[in-house]
This record gives structure tokens, C-alpha cells and sequence, in this order.
């Protein structure tokens, strides 16, 4: 999200920026997007959300315990990596890019700097966000991941709860 519209900007080796950066400009993380009708994924380069699976999957993107809390979000934000990407970057071929540990730690800061975004335009707009685990197992079995891509945190975003008074 960010950008224009959200839309790609300028990046390093010739391939789409976005403006949340990445290791050698991979893109590694796909967000995908929970809604009540179904769930989509977040295509960066055309400001698009591409159909994945019908139906509700907003709660497989909390965990048990906060289940309760947050189930009146009505957009929940699932965040992938696609480990493919950073082993076949378009960018400079560094020797971490094939290291798991490495590799998890590029992922994660890139993943951190996407919810920033999220929160900073939730902000901005009057709307409320929280980053949160989530049933990664079940996510992964309902989006139909392949066994490079692993879910790792989600993100609600909705209004602000309205206190008493």
C-alpha cells in the first residue's frame, strides 16, 4: 500500500519499487486481503485485488484467544512470503538471499515496514489497525499456498471501537 494509490514506484535493477523496501528489490511479501465476501490478493504493479477463495476466512486470520476481540474487522490483512522470490531475486544475487536464517530476518523487517504503511495510512484516515498472529496452518491450507510461501502475521484493519458516554 502507499505510493500513489498504492500503486509500484521506481525501483533498484530495473524491476517496480514499492515503498516499503525488500532485500535486492525481491518483493517477497504478497498481502492478501479477507473480506466477508471472500478473500483477494493485493496486486502492487496494477492496484488490483485478484479473487483467491469465496466465503469468510477474517477469523482463521485471528488467533483463538483474540477471535472475540476483533471478529468486527471488517478487512483482515494476511501477510505471505513467497520464498521463491528472494532465492530468484531480479536484484543483486547475495549470498543471504539463500540462507534460511537470513532470509527469515530480510522477510520480516520487509513484512514490518508493510504494517507500518498500513498503520500510517490507518491513521491518516481515521480507521484503526492491529498487527497480530494468526491460524498460519489454516490460512495456508485455505489459500492454497505451496510450500514456499508461508503466512506469517495478519493485520485488522477497521474504525476505531466507540467508548461509552
Amino acid at each position: 500500500m502507499g505510493g500513489v494509490r498504492g500503486k509500484s514506484q521506481g525501483g533498484p535493477f530495473g524491476a517496480p519499487g514499492r515503498t516499503a523496501s525488500s532485500a535486492s528489490n525481491s518483493q517477497e511479501i504478497d498481502l492478501y486481503v479477507a473480506l466477508a465476501d471472500g478473500t483477494y490478493l493485493y496486486d502492487a504493479a496494477t492496484c488490483r485485488l485478484a479473487s483467491v477463495t469465496e466465503g469468510d476466512l477474517r477469523a482463521l486470520a485471528l488467533t483463538p484467544g483474540e477471535r472475540d476481540v476483533t471478529a468486527a474487522a471488517p478487512v483482515q490483512l494476511i501477510y505471505v512470503v513467497d520464498i521463491h522470490r528472494l532465492t530468484h531475486t531480479v536484484g543483486f544475487e547475495e549470498p543471504g538471499l539463500h540462507d534460511p536464517e537470513v532470509q527469515k530476518s530480510y522477510y520480516y523487517v520487509a513484512t514490518g515496514l508493510i504494517a507500518q504503511n498500513v498503520y500510517l495510512f490507518a491513521a491518516a484516515h481515521g480507521l484503526a489497525a492491529w498487527f497480530h498472529n494468526c491460524d498460519r496452518a489454516g490460512l495456508a491450507k485455505r489459500l492454497g499456498l505451496n510450500t514456499g510461501q508461508r503466512v506469517l502475521f495478519a493485520q485488522s484493519v477497521g474504525y476505531p471501537a466507540l467508548t461509552g458516554g
